[in-house]
């Protein structure tokens, strides 16, 4: 039997793999109650290349601030200080 350790990468079956660490919830690590649509550039880092909104397995956000998150994305774009599309960001062509 393989003895697991923290941080080894070994699996419970004892293969090598890689093993993803938690991601923590940056609005609950910085005590935000209120996500404000008007600051587009920290809105900007949970949106991909598209323009979608990224999921929470990916950005790491707990799920109370995902639906406060995707107001004030919603928020943002109904005001033009967010594209809807990528097609926005590079002028429309």
């Amino acid at each position: 039997m393989v003895e697991r350790r923290e941080g080894s990468g070994l699996r419970a079956s004892g293969r090598k793999g890689y093993v993803p660490r938690r991601k923590i919830c940056l609005f609950c690590t910085e005590g935000v109650d209120e996500i404000d649509y008007k600051q587009a550039d920290q809105l900007r880092s949970f949106l991909s290349a598209q323009g979608r909104i990224k999921a929470r397995r990916k950005t790491g956000v707990c799920a109370k601030h995902q639906r406060r998150l995707a107001v004030a994305i919603k928020r943002a774009r109904h005001i033009a200080l967010l594209p809807y599309t990528a097609e926005h960001i590079s002028g429309g062509q």
